[in-house]
């Protein structure tokens, strides 16, 4: 296909300055989201072997683990380099989240674990989750990632930043307009509340929609004592992956986590 449409920013920040395969392990609270995402993914996936449409999956992360379970994968992203890395683990190809080739009804389970990031327009999003929801066949599963409103105020707060009158501003512009400019550190972005995420998927066409924080309230934690220099103890990581679990009955925080994700079901 044609190279898909892609933000210049977010082509130089994925191919020039960051290494996608490494997010997830070289970090606690990486580590922590990596293993919430595959925990909470499981409780909801078909039997093996299923097939999974992994939309703007990235280097393969999420595949790699998929594929050792049993499933049959299939994975796009806009990110040439991405595709490269990502076709030593499953059919890897470039592809646009809101305008699949894949046919109607043609997968039992759609993830996009990273697509809602980098598409700032509600009408992409939503357009992305209408794909979704038209090539995944019924009864199947969809679920979709999102980056919370509040994750940078408590991860700046972890890191000892928010006294810089810059970092102040630039926090204060994600928490008023739910977009990152993209001008310094990370790249352009969108953040999310739960309820806009919910919102979101249900305007797409998908019901029985759930929302999960995927690190819970106590992932920040961890941030400020790697900022001390210093590997979080295994009891540390232990207690913040507990209170994960332990803050999913409860609405009101999943404000206070890093990540949300998304599940739901063709209406």
């Amino acid at each position: 296909m044609a190279n898909p449409e892609l933000a210049p920013e977010i082509e130089r920040f994925y191919t020039r300055i960051i290494d996608e395969s490494l997010r997830l392990s070289m970090s606690a609270d990486g580590r922590l989201e990596l293993l919430r995402t595959q925990e909470i993914l499981r409780r909801f996936l078909p039997s093996t072997p299923a097939k999974v449409l992994d939309v703007g999956g990235g280097t393969g992360v999420h595949a790699r683990w998929l594929v050792a379970d049993g499933y049959h994968v299939d994975l796009i992203d806009p990110v040439a380099r991405h595709v490269e890395q990502a076709a030593t683990v499953c059919s890897a190809s470039l592809g646009d989240a809101r305008s699949l080739e894949a046919a109607d009804a043609s997968y039992d389970v759609v993830q996009l674990l990273g697509p809602l990031y980098h598409l700032p327009d509600q009408a992409d999003r939503i357009q992305a989750l209408r794909e979704a929801r038209r090539v995944v066949r019924p009864g199947g599963l969809v679920a979709a990632a999102a980056i919370n409103r509040y994750a940078s105020l408590f991860e700046h707060a972890a890191l000892a930043h928010l006294h810089s009158a810059r970092l102040q501003a630039s926090i204060s512009a994600i928490l008023s307009t739910s977009v990152h400019d993209g001008v310094r550190g990370f790249t352009l972005a969108y953040f999310h509340r739960a309820t806009e995420l919910a919102d979101e998927m249900r305007d797409a066409g998908l019901v029985d929609v759930t929302v999960i924080g995927i690190e819970g309230p106590a992932w920040s934690l961890l941030k400020a004592v790697e900022q001390s220099g210093t590997e979080p103890s295994e009891g540390l990581f232990e207690s913040a992956l507990t209170a994960a679990r332990m803050a999913e009955p409860y609405p009101e925080l999943l404000a206070a986590s890093s990540h949300l994700l998304a599940i739901g079901r063709p209406g």
